[in-house]
């Protein structure tokens, strides 16, 4: 028995070359478009999160990952902080990040109660053990948040120069503000 194959008819070789370049372009933007969804760039400005980030540095932030894990006390994150638009789907799709998005750290989860007292931060009663912060905080009077379902307590590092939720225009911040988790510095300096 004889098997007949039949073949497509062979195309022009500048359709063939018009066709692979429109196919290359598509893949290109769709990769381009998933790694904008999955992952953000931001550039450090300024000195809060001195000395586990410096001004100028570089980060990528996973988007993802608080749509399968919790987030935790001790994680760095960015956020859109309180009184600015988040970026939109779109803005994220092609990779524009916002102009005021913040880097903090996560000190606090709902439930917990949040203390700053001299230059102790408690949490829960109990004094927090920081060896991340660049200098002791200086603080004025003692101050204490109760943190309600869905709002989580930042800081940043270099507490005497940061804008974080000691901030009443900040305060606790909610969840749909966590823009994501820092995964990874990739350029130490701008130059």
């Amino acid at each position: 028995m004889t098997e007949i194959i039949e073949t497509a008819p062979a195309l022009p070789k500048t359709k063939s070359f018009v066709r692979e370049v429109v196919e290359t372009l598509i893949l290109t933007a769709i990769i381009f478009m998933s790694v904008n969804f999955i992952t953000g760039r931001f550039k450090i400005y300024g000195a809060s999160m001195d000395a586990t980030f410096q001004n100028g540095q570089y980060i990528i932030v996973n988007r993802l990952s608080y749509q399968f894990s919790k987030v935790e006390r001790g994680d760095v994150i960015v956020l859109v902080p309180p009184g600015t638009a988040p970026s939109n789907f779109f803005e994220r799709l092609i990779g524009l990040p916002g102009e005021t998005d913040f880097i903090k750290r996560i000190v606090g989860i709902p439930g917990d109660t949040i203390r700053v007292e001299g230059n102790t931060l408690m949490v829960n009663g109990k004094a927090v053990q920081e060896p991340y912060i660049r200098e002791p905080m200086r603080s004025f009077a003692p101050q204490t948040w109760n943190l309600k379902d869905d709002e989580y307590f930042v800081l940043g590092d270099n507490r005497n120069f940061s804008k974080d939720s000691r901030d009443p225009s900040i305060g606790p911040i909610k969840f749909d503000r966590i823009v994501g988790s820092v995964w990874i510095v990739y350029c130490i300096h701008d130059n």
